[in-house]
């Protein structure tokens, strides 16, 4: 869902805690083929709200960046979760060339770090979240558009 588009949710984290009670609040309503679109400045925690998610969809094994992998499969949920990170690749076509809508599409839920670099490729419909730095140290804040 395009930012213009969708409703607006300002949600804010003092600290790890509540990021992890907001992940796992998000998580519990993820359907299979939804896509998570995570924006945010490097340090704003996007993989740490992933191990979050993950844990929300009942996931247990250690959630890390994929930055050289560009993909992690990740199981044993009540859904898949698989792990993007757009870093390193120049355009969102070079996400569709490996295979990304299989993923999109399919019986898991997509999150994709770094979504900004690859917006022209998303679903229309994929949940956007922004995250920036609070004015306190350790808080984050999250514009969700879902």
């Amino acid at each position: 869902m395009r930012e213009e588009d969708a409703k607006q949710r300002v949600l804010r984290a003092q600290n790890e805690e509540d990021t992890k009670r907001i992940a796992m609040d998000i998580a519990g309503r993820l359907h299979a083929g939804d896509v998570v679109a995570l924006i945010g400045d490097l340090g704003t925690g996007k993989t740490t709200f992933t191990k979050y998610l993950a844990q929300g969809l009942g996931i247990t094994e250690n959630i890390s960046s994929p930055t050289f992998n560009i993909v992690k499969e990740h199981y044993g949920g009540r859904l898949p979760l698989y792990h993007f990170d757009v870093y390193r690749l120049g355009s969102g076509q070079e996400l569709i060339d490996i295979g990304a809508e299989d993923y999109f599409y399919g019986d898991g839920v997509s999150v994709v770090e770094w979504a900004d670099l690859v917006m022209d490729c998303l679903p229309e419909d994929a949940i956007i979240i922004e995250i920036s730095y609070g004015e306190r140290e350790g808080e984050r804040i999250y514009r969700c558009a879902f």
